[in-house]
């Protein structure tokens, strides 16, 4: 039978601070400890799985029979956000961390936005995504201006009202934004953040799209297609990794339907990956510090875990792991958090057990091209080593 690998990334469900979590200023942090707390939590299919026998969690006692391979994972590369983590899951390590601006984008940079758009520029700030419309969104709405801001993060983000600024034309001034933030204002994405509804009610909405950097090398994702088998993004993976590598891709609007459209792939025929991103874990609830949004959104997942079981074939292995944190509880900041993230692997022909604490979250494309049989670069080391 063909081989296929379902790996799913719960993006930002960290494990517990990484041991150089002090230079992040995010000691102490752990997110999965911090939606454990909540009522709302259920975790049985990953407790199944190992996720509590993971190194160096001393909460819960695990379980005496665990069904999966399980490991805890320290990122290598010098940085806690998507871009890196997903580019070091598919086997690349950056040692230097892409540009963030504490203070706001420079003169130039925003002079060429005002020059590309004809539209002006407000707040250019760091700002949490769902404030910086309640108190820019007026004046946005009176002029057209765009509203720039950014966070932690390496990250150029666009707001616009819907009925402003219209989606295409939105998402055209993202890819002309992208093609000009090169080399030392080179951020990892540009993020089109539309929104709608009236003054002192606007709210997000789903058609947010990202618009990556190209990786620097070739990633598992391209091997595994260089090698002709299929390579399927669901949710933001496709615009995490500007395309590259990919044969197949479908955009989500939330977790539920990631979950559904995982699903329903998995009745497809196909060979090689499919790579799932579940973003609401961070969008919804890490940045804005929902520990109980956190945890039922687990929960949930967790439950569906049952149907994904179902449709696994006995050639298929199902990857489970995160990107970096954003614990929830952690009020010194809304951004991520520098975590270690944990790795479960799932299937017939994965060997339950320790796989101990691995130096890097590259250990995932190792693991993954070797149970493909293609040959291909990676930074890290295989599970079935």
């Amino acid at each position: 039978m063909a081989k296929r690998v379902i790996l799913i990334v719960m993006d930002s469900f960290g494990i517990g601070d990484a041991p150089d979590a002090d230079k992040f200023g995010d000691l102490g942090t752990n997110t999965m400890k911090s939606c454990y707390g909540s009522k709302e939590f259920c975790a049985d299919n990953l407790r199944r799985l190992g996720i509590f026998n993971i190194d160096g969690i001393d909460y819960d006692p695990g379980t005496d029979a665990p069904t999966g391979a399980y490991a805890r994972l320290i990122e290598a590369s010098a940085g806690k956000d998507t871009t890196i983590g997903h580019w070091e899951i598919a086997g690349l390590i950056s040692k230097d961390p892409l540009p963030t601006f504490p203070d706001g984008f420079p003169k130039e940079v925003l002079d060429e936005v005002k020059k590309a758009t004809g539209r002006g520029v407000l707040c250019n700030k760091p700002y949490s995504g769902t404030k910086v419309i309640n108190d820019y969104g007026d004046e946005h709405v009176k002029s057209g201006d765009l509203i720039i801001y950014t966070s932690a993060d390496s990250v150029f983000q666009i707001a616009a009202h819907e009925d402003v600024v219209p989606l295409e034309e939105l998402y055209e001034i993202c890819r002309t934004c992208r093609k000009g933030l090169k080399g030392k204002y080179g951020v990892g994405r540009v993020i089109a953040r539309p929104f709608i509804g009236t003054s002192g009610n606007y709210t997000r909405t789903s058609n947010r799209h990202d618009f990556s950097l190209i990786p620097p090398d070739k990633t598992m994702l391209d091997h595994i297609k260089d090698a002709g088998k299929d390579v399927i993004a669901i949710g933001k993976i496709f615009d995490i990794f500007a395309g590259a590598g990919i044969t197949e891709h479908t955009y989500t609007t939330g977790n539920p339907d990631g979950i559904e459209k995982t699903i329903e792939y998995m009745d497809k025929d196909f060979e090689g990956l499919m790579f799932v991103n579940l973003v609401d874990y961070d969008m919804l609830y890490g940045h804005r510090r929902d520990i109980d949004g956190y945890a039922k959104a687990v929960a949930y997942f967790d439950n569906k875990l049952s149907e994904i079981f179902a449709k696994m074939r006995d050639d298929d292995v199902l990857m489970i792991t995160a990107d970096h944190g954003c614990d929830p509880a952690y009020l010194m900041t809304t951004d991520h958090t520098r975590e270690c993230v944990p790795l479960l692997a799932y299937g017939k022909n994965v060997k339950p057990g320790n796989c101990g604490t691995r130096n890097t979250f590259a250990d995932i494309a190792a693991t993954v091209l070797d149970y493909l049989g293609v040959d291909g670069k990676s930074a890290g080391r295989s599970l079935f080593e």
